[in-house]
């Protein structure tokens, strides 16, 4: 029942204390003096726990010192050096406090001298004394030498700490004090212990230094645990601070509040002034896909671009007659002659652009002085990929051969018609002279983007070795020609 008991102080006094009435009655019936003098000392304890400090007293007092046992003496020194502090503490007149500051002294010399000194009893009380006397340092010393064995148990750490902490609060050093009332803390809730003092402490340090959310959260947990103990002399503790705690914290949350209100309507205008956004954007979209058809329908009535085509594919047949067999120098020319080719489509699409300024402008006659043919632009296109086909395959004349030799066996190509390259042929031209941008190849041969990106993939599908590689070996191409 001993174990029982040493169970349930710390964890709830009103089991503790029906224990010790067991034990009492017990001891009793057995008529043994030393079972009687622990069951009547184990219920000043409880006493002293529950705040009944008088009672707690007057029991430890009742009984002669003489009559106590030796392995109870420390046990008959510690209760009353305990109640005899809190006492002390609790006291308004000065001269009981100096009754009781007596009382706990003496108990505490005469508790050292039993303590072994390698307890830890004998190491809180030392350090204690260490602390009234003004020598703090020595405190944290000899306490720090303690905790460094790491074979003490979890609720013996609990306490050293919590008085590890209050040296280190004499001495000024608040994140010492903070991080030792941590360590504590979270020790008690390990030991399953209720009738804990640190984790008040930390919870004032903690509204001292601004940090209201802990401070309100750590109290109200011990508050809770207090009242399940039912240890009256932690929630007196506690009730004389929780109540202005929970009020600066109830300002907080309210003025929290406040700020998500004022968030909330700062929001709800920029939604508004996001869906004024959404809705012009969207006329200006509209007025934009007007204006896009209107120059579809006059572009197809371009007609006088004609002769410059005919006379820019003459000039590239004459270039052409002059290329040199030098690999290096044909990939230059063909290159030459795209960007012509490219810089001349691109002029007809500036001239487009100033043929629908016109028409905006409603300037119709000079419009229509403008317009030619229709059929043009697609019969000079056709003929500038027939001219590049022709050429491409004068210098490389053994290039679809040389491809197919990259394909596997089931996806080899067949030229249509001799001299005239399918799209797929083209793209890897391109490549084979150094164009490798699908964006570039796209504007060069009028594709999109995401078409010319499809066609590669689709190429690189049919090699017959790594398609990694794939694009690597075209570039060698017609190397061997050089």
């Amino acid at each position: 029942m001993g174990d029982l008991l040493d169970e349930f102080r710390p964890y709830n006094t009103d089991s503790a204390f029906a224990y010790c009435r067991h034990r009492e009655i017990l001891a009793s019936r057995t008529g043994n003096k030393e079972f009687m003098t622990n069951a009547r000392l184990n219920t000043a304890n409880v006493l002293g726990s529950i705040g009944m400090y008088k009672e707690a007293l007057e029991i430890a007092d009742s009984i002669p010192y003489n009559t106590v046992p030796d392995y109870l003496r420390s046990y008959y020194f510690y209760i009353k050096r305990t109640v005899a502090s809190y006492l002390m503490d609790f006291s308004i007149r000065e001269e009981d406090k100096m009754k009781y500051r007596g009382i706990f002294e003496m108990c505490q010399d005469s508790l050292l001298k039993l303590s072994e000194p390698t307890s830890v009893s004998y190491v809180v009380d030392m350090a204690d004394k260490y602390n009234r006397m003004g020598n703090s340092g020595k405190a944290v010393e000899i306490l720090e030498n303690f905790l460094a064995d790491n074979s003490h148990s979890i609720h013996t750490r609990a306490i050293c700490a919590n008085s590890l902490a209050h040296s280190y609060q004499i001495l000024g050093d608040k994140e010492k004090q903070k991080e030792n009332l941590l360590i504590s803390s979270i020790a008690d809730m390990k030991a399953s212990v209720r009738e804990y003092m640190s984790l008040r402490q930390l919870a004032l340090l903690l509204f001292e230094e601004g940090d209201i959310d802990n401070a309100h959260k750590f109290l109200s947990i011990a508050m809770s645990d207090a009242k399940k103990c039912n240890s009256r002399q932690r929630i007196l503790e506690i009730n004389d601070i929780f109540p202005i705690v929970d009020s600066v914290y109830v300002n907080e949350i309210q003025h929290q509040k406040g700020k998500q209100q004022i968030l909330i309507v700062i929001i709800s205008i920029l939604a508004v002034f996001l869906c004024i956004a959404i809705l012009w954007l969207w006329k200006q979209m509209k007025k934009t896909s007007n204006a896009h058809s209107i120059a579809t329908d006059t572009n197809k009535k371009l007609k006088q671009l004609n002769e410059e085509l005919v006379d820019l594919n003459k000039k590239l047949t004459e270039v052409n007659q002059d290329i040199a067999e030098n690999s290096k120098i044909k990939e230059a020319y063909i290159t030459q002659y795209m960007t012509l080719c490219s810089t001349y489509i691109e002029k007809y699409d500036s001239y487009r652009k100033t043929l629908n300024k016109l028409f905006i402008a409603g300037k119709t006659d000079e419009l229509k002085k403008a317009l030619g043919s229709t059929d043009l632009t697609d019969e000079e296109l056709k003929a500038f990929y027939h001219n590049f086909d022709s050429t491409f395959l004068k210098l490389f004349p053994t290039f679809v051969a040389d491809f197919n030799k990259l394909l596997s066996p089931d996806e080899q190509i067949v030229l249509k018609k001799d001299g005239q390259l399918n799209t797929e042929l083209r793209i890897t031209a391109l490549i084979r002279l150094g164009i490798t941008d699908s964006a570039k190849i796209a504007q060069f041969l009028r594709y999109s983007v995401t078409t010319i990106y499809n066609y590669r993939v689709k190429t690189r599908n049919k090699a017959l070795d790594n398609r990694k590689e794939f694009e690597e070996k075209i570039m060698e191409i017609g190397l061997d020609n050089i």
